[in-house]
């Protein structure tokens, strides 16, 4: 009897990030912005498999809400860091099946681009036996995607410059209602928005760094903040409806993700995410970091 050998795979969790508080510190020569942010990786995650193959190809799985609504006109960030991490890695040339079950919002400030890169150089990094360690793949993510370092990291982390500089921040487990929109932001746009409308920067966030560290969700709660949401949300009123919905439904507080339109409001804990959630329609609870329950 012939035998045949099943192809390897390996499977990686792309864990979507909130921005606890977003700070932009101003223009950069190079079209970006500097700032300092906050980032927790949530329970909610795509799921991104690497099959070996002999060439690159990507398919991408949607449902629901998802369907029909990846935009298009541009590479998909997964296919963009397995270009990376071929041309970076010094071993022969290979080829892999890159499969994305998305979950995450598209477009919605919560990182699923840049979230399904990470876990595509994280998994093709075991699947091609590249061994390269984490100060690489965090140098080949920054040149992919300003969200990929924090998402490479995989645990809470404050992000400085555009995004290429992070470091870990021992935050606990927190409980949040999630309302996406039916409509994407981008990032460029958001930015350029922040420019025109006078770039005004937030506090210094030592205080609420200080809060997520030792659990104190009231205090975390009345800081969260975000540089980019009155721009947003002056283009789009919505984000600021349900923010002030969530606020009256009993939310410690709640803020803009990223650059949006996503809004996330805080919780007690577990059962009064659930309750949040209930209060505005459309929303869902997740726990950032992963709650290990």
């Amino acid at each position: 009897m012939k035998r045949v050998s099943t192809p390897r795979s390996v499977t990686s969790q792309a864990h979507a990030k909130l921005n606890v508080f977003l700070r932009v510190l101003g223009a950069r020569p190079d079209g970006y912005h500097d700032l300092e942010s906050l980032v927790l990786p949530l329970s909610l995650a795509d799921q991104v498999t690497v099959t070996d193959a002999d060439h690159l190809h990507l398919d991408v799985l949607t449902e629901g809400a998802l369907a029909g609504s990846l935009e298009a006109g541009g590479m998909n960030l997964a296919l963009v860091a397995a270009l990376a991490l071929a041309e970076a890695w010094e071993g022969p040339a290979q080829g892999a099946e890159i499969r994305i079950e998305k979950r995450i919002p598209v477009a919605a400030g919560l990182g699923g681009g840049s979230a399904d890169a990470a876990a595509t150089l994280l998994a093709l990094n075991d699947l091609w036996g590249c061994e390269l360690d984490l100060d690489s793949l965090l140098s080949i993510g920054e040149r992919i995607g300003s969200d990929v370092p924090a998402m490479l990291a995989g645990v809470p982390v404050m992000i400085r410059g555009r995004g290429e500089r992070v470091a870990p921040v021992a935050a606990g487990t927190t409980w949040w209602a999630v309302h996406p929109f039916d409509f994407p932001t981008r990032s460029p746009d958001a930015y350029r928005w922040w420019d025109e409308d006078g770039g005004a920067t937030g506090q210094d966030p030592g205080a609420l760094v200080a809060a997520a560290e030792t659990g104190n969700v009231e205090l975390l709660g009345h800081a969260l903040f975000n540089d980019l949401e009155p721009c947003v949300s002056r283009r789009h009123p919505e984000i600021a409806e349900v923010k002030r919905a969530f606020l009256d439904a009993g939310a410690l507080g709640a803020v803009m993700s990223g650059s949006g339109p996503t809004v996330v409001a805080l919780a007690r804990h577990m059962m009064h995410a659930d309750q949040l959630a209930e209060a505005v329609p459309g929303s869902f609870v997740v726990s950032g970091p992963p709650s290990p329950a």
